[in-house]
């Protein structure tokens, strides 16, 4: 039996687990949410697995209900340093395969830093799925249980939904951010984002992220919140995206090809016990 060795990375505060997927095999999905935990396990905002050989490294992520994610900005960014640290990979550009397409990462010479090449923004809402019937759907009016919000739906390969606000409210992202995930326009959910511009290349934003509530920072979610500004024409082609983490560079190109580039840093390795999974009481994230 191969032992629960796992490694523990955060990107701005948004912390992932890592494990090869000879341990991810040995977890059942109520497993890996009691991994997730934080408080009955290590305590995570999902598990990454390293699912590829080694000529061909592919993610994929689990979020901490047990849910699969298709893409994770910076889930992408920590399994780059990951390779890395193991020797698998060096500062050249590589590919990596996720459910929500590949895309080519470079960890530079400073190798906290990792940029992502996240691929062409998609705002045709069959593309998060939603059921919106148009060709786009930007400064669209979505109703909740009291009040209606302007959005801007876009894909990075998984789902976003991107709420314009004047003032970032991260009250506001706790209350409606569970409203909007599950609202019956997204079949599969959806990733929100609530974004404040600033100026034209400084974004504020709070996230909201499906599977896994609120957290610190997102790459993915930096990204669409980027592309649905720069498609609305309120920011320019490098935006600094600020989160309650901290801060993420976004490039994108005439094209809606998008970059990231941002910190990652290493929190751990360790084994799991397994009495880790002998719960006395039911899990929830």
């Amino acid at each position: 039996m191969t032992p629960l060795l796992i490694h523990k990375y955060h990107g701005l505060g948004n912390d992932y687990l890592v494990c090869h997927r000879s341990v991810a095999e040995q977890l059942s999905n109520e497993q890996i949410r009691i991994l997730c935990h934080r408080h009955y396990g290590v305590g995570s905002d999902g598990l990454l697995i390293d699912s590829g050989d080694l000529n061909n490294p592919t993610l994929r992520i689990i979020n901490p209900d047990g849910s699969e994610a298709e893409k994770s900005g910076n889930g992408l960014r920590i399994y780059a340093r990951y390779l890395f640290d193991i020797g698998r990979v060096g500062h050249q550009p590589f590919l990596v395969r996720t459910a929500g397409g590949e895309v080519h990462c470079t960890v530079h010479n400073d190798f906290h830093q990792i940029s992502v090449e996240m691929g062409r923004a998609n705002f045709n809402p069959t593309a998060l799925p939603a059921l919106v019937n148009l060709p786009e759907a930007l400064n669209y009016p979505l109703a909740l249980a009291d009040e209606t919000l302007s959005v801007a739906l876009v894909s990075m390969g998984n789902p976003h939904c991107v709420v314009l606000v004047d003032k970032l409210d991260l009250a506001q992202v706790h209350r409606l951010g569970p409203q909007i995930e599950n609202h019956p326009w997204f079949p599969r959910r959806t990733n929100v984002q609530f974004v404040e511009v600033v100026d034209r290349h400084t974004l504020k934003i709070g996230i909201w992220e499906r599977g896994a509530g609120f957290t610190m920072a997102s790459g993915s979610s930096s990204c669409a919140a980027a592309s649905a500004m720069r498609r609305l024409g309120r920011v320019d082609d490098r935006i600094d995206v600020n989160m309650p983490g901290g801060q993420l560079q976004i490039t994108i190109r005439d094209d809606f090809h998008v970059c990231m580039r941002g910190p990652v840093h290493k929190i751990a390795s360790l084994t799991v016990d397994k009495d880790c999974f002998v719960a006395t009481v039911k899990v929830s994230i």
